[in-house]
């Protein structure tokens, strides 16, 4: 043993030599096998003792051999007694270690490949995401202008309709107030005694409905141009209506208590009794548009046949003095000639 002790190992020499003439060295070695240099170094002196253990000198030396290009197993076949064995428990527990190992970076890198796979589908639905996000967002803000823009029509649509709805009531209320105005009759009073009125009036312009209401017992009696329309006794809080052609010319109405009684042409209130300063009055005429213009024509005609009858009998008068004369001047050449 001491005798091949003091050789050089024929295994440490052969990796030796394979190595320089593949040109490495030990840097490079190291590079290559990621084994250490200074475990490199012992197993070419073959100092095993030095390596982490057993089962290292032959991993280490089958990993040397292959990279320098020597077959690793053939090696460890040929040099098996010259390298340490390795125990069996460490030998599984290192051979259970690298597995794990392996099987664990193996899901490691399943886990990355998996990962990868399907990155492109997160990255879609991220995306998808960001846009459905962008769109409800426009969305909302397109709602909020909405609804503004809605508030601002709105408002001048209901401006616009409460300035439509005043000037609709003002021509409701023009329109109504011209209602009034052409039903409004003016009726002047020319004469007035104790016991009758006499009113003038414009013709009326449509047919007009005469009111009568009581607030006592009263008789009254109506006639429009000699045609008689009412002739009752009326109790307390009574109303008759008359409806008068708008031809109409002489209304008359004979009343039993004036001062119990409202009478009312259209929309035109006739005063009976001149704020009851006559409360007896009996009879009320009223005429209306053209009876006045035919009393004023009849008075014109006539004041014209009076004219005339005057000219007339003025000339006539003339006419007989001018024969007269002639007559007398006739009989005074008579006389002066039988002279």
């Amino acid at each position: 043993m001491s005798e091949n002790e003091e050789k050089r190992p024929e295994v440490g020499k052969k990796l030796h030599d394979a190595r320089v003439a593949k040109g490495y060295t030990l840097d490079d070695l190291q590079q290559a096998t990621k084994i250490q240099k200074r475990y490199l170094i012992a197993i070419e002196d073959e100092k095993f003792d030095e390596l982490p253990g057993d089962f290292y000198v032959r991993a280490f030396v089958k990993q040397y051999a292959d990279t320098v290009g020597l077959d690793g197993e053939d090696l460890l076949k040929e040099y098996d007694d010259d390298l340490p064995k390795a125990k069996t428990d460490e030998y599984s527990e290192h051979i259970a270690q690298a597995v794990e190992t392996r099987a664990t970076s193996k899901r490691k890198l399943t886990k990355v490949n998996d990962a990868r796979k399907y990155l492109p589908t997160v990255i879609a639905i991220v995306i998808v995401v960001i846009v459905l996000a962008a769109i409800w967002l426009t969305a909302i803000v397109r709602g909020h202008r909405d609804s503004s823009t809605k508030i601002d029509n709105s408002s001048v649509k209901v401006s616009g309709e409460s300035s439509k709805k005043s000037s609709s009531s003002s021509k409701k209320k023009s329109s109504s107030s011209s209602k009034k105005t052409s039903d409004s009759i003016k009726l002047t009073a020319s004469t007035r005694t104790s016991s009758a009125v006499t009113f003038i009036g414009d013709a009326l312009t449509k047919d007009t409905t005469l009111t009568i209401k009581t607030s006592g017992q009263a008789w009254n009696a109506v006639t429009v141009d000699n045609s008689q329309r009412l002739s009752k006794t009326m109790s307390a809080n009574q109303t008759e209506k008359i409806n008068i052609a708008k031809n109409a010319q002489t209304i008359v109405l004979t009343l039993g208590n004036a001062s119990a009684t409202t009478v009312k042409l259209g929309n035109t209130t006739v005063d009976l009794t001149q704020n009851n300063t006559y409360p007896n009055t009996r009879t009320v005429t009223i005429k209306l548009g053209n009876t006045t213009q035919s009393s004023s024509a009849s008075s014109t005609s006539s004041s014209a046949v009076t004219t005339s009858t005057s000219q007339s009998t003025s000339s006539t008068a003339g006419s007989s003095t001018t024969s007269g004369v002639a007559s007398t001047s006739s009989t005074q050449t008579s006389v002066s000639s039988t002279r």
